[in-house]
């Protein structure tokens, strides 16, 4: 039987022998290999709210408002009260949980306190206070080489080397919340988190994006497939199966192509939409060139695994709700939905990212 594992083995070649590092990943429920996060719900008024003292250091904090993607809120830490920052949102969704609700994650390392101010009109509603831990990436976890090589480029990283605790795709009658259901690949969609830059604690964010959006948003796992950190890094985000593979299904299609795994990342239009997200905020600044370069370099061997133009427009078509939109194969999220995601600075150079993966696929 061919499996997906034979045809990325295939892609390291189509891909100039790119590595793409495949540690194998739990299977199943599996361990809960990471540190508990710790988490407390406040809801609050529409104007805002101060905590002056909150009952554990933060790592993140997470603020929800009235409105799908409306970033009209500003926030501050404690300790010593520092700048004003305005609140930036991706606005991911699974296609089954849609509503008027907007969130954002914002880092708040160490911090004991924190003032959240609203816009007039905005209507915050609750925040979830957040520790996800500390800690370097799993230095157990090496990584497995496509094709046997592995010259020093693209790492990638399962859910273990991030120490994802795969308890929380669980409910408490021990039954998954978002069952994995596969479909065939038609576009690839870039985004960015809207979380901190020059973020010293990758995996910690991680972990905070998993809680964000298995826990608090209730979805039962990461809404992206792929994140690639500032350092070049990838990331397995959306749980997709036993075997060492993010994001795609165990067996080829019909066609000769691995389906993807269905994730939540626009909400609408991710039935055979995968989703890579940069960690970071690319509103004002670019990626750096280390992910700016594996960006590249991962949206090639997926082209090039399911046989898409990076060049080329896909008019996609929804296989779950028949919803429909044209779009270049290699998109951002606000070509589908009204959102700022990938960034105002990172968006106008996405022709230059198509013309660097087309030139990988040669």
């Amino acid at each position: 039987m061919i499996t997906r594992r034979t045809v990325l083995a295939a892609a390291g070649a189509v891909a100039a022998g790119l590595p793409l590092a495949q540690p194998s990943a739990a299977a199943g429920r599996g361990p809960t290999v990471g540190p508990r996060v710790l988490a407390r719900r406040r809801a609050v008024s529409a104007a805002g709210v101060r905590v002056d003292a909150t009952a554990f250091p933060l790592s993140h904090l997470t603020v929800q408002w009235r409105g799908p993607d409306r970033p009209a809120f500003r926030a501050r830490f404690a300790s010593g009260w520092g700048d004003w920052t305005a609140v930036r949102s991706c606005g991911a969704g699974r296609d089954d949980k849609a509503d008027a609700t907007g969130s954002a994650l914002l880092a708040a390392p160490g911090a004991v306190g924190y003032d959240i101010a609203s816009a007039p009109g905005s209507g915050t509603t609750a925040v979830v206070e957040l520790n996800a831990g500390t800690g370097p990436i799993n230095p157990t976890a090496e990584p497995l080489r496509v094709a046997g090589r592995d010259p020093g480029g693209v790492r990638y990283l399962n859910r273990a080397a991030w120490r994802a605790d795969e308890s929380l795709r669980f409910g408490s009658d021990g039954s998954e919340t978002w069952p994995a259901e596969y479909f065939p690949v038609q576009t690839l969609t870039v985004h960015h988190t809207a979380t901190t830059n020059d973020d010293p604690d990758p995996a910690a964010t991680m972990r905070a994006i998993y809680y964000y959006h298995a826990v608090t948003l209730g979805w039962g796992d990461v809404g992206y497939h792929l994140l690639i950190d500032e350092a070049g890094r990838v990331y397995e985000g959306r749980w997709s199966g036993p075997d060492p593979v993010p994001a795609l299904g165990v067996d080829v299609g019909p066609d000769g192509r691995p389906p993807m795994v269905n994730a939540g990342h626009v909400g609408g239009y991710n039935a055979g939409n995968i989703g890579v997200a940069i960690l970071g905020d690319l509103t004002d600044r670019l990626p750096t060139t280390a992910a700016r370069r594996s960006l590249a370099a991962l949206l090639a061997v997926l082209a090039g695994v399911e046989r898409l133009n990076p060049s080329g427009t896909t008019r996609y078509v929804n296989p779950i709700s028949g919803a429909t939109a044209t779009v270049d194969t290699i998109s951002g999220h606000r070509d589908w939905l009204a959102t700022e995601c990938p960034g105002n600075r990172f968006y106008p150079q996405l022709p230059s990212l198509r013309r660097d993966v087309a030139r990988l696929l040669r």
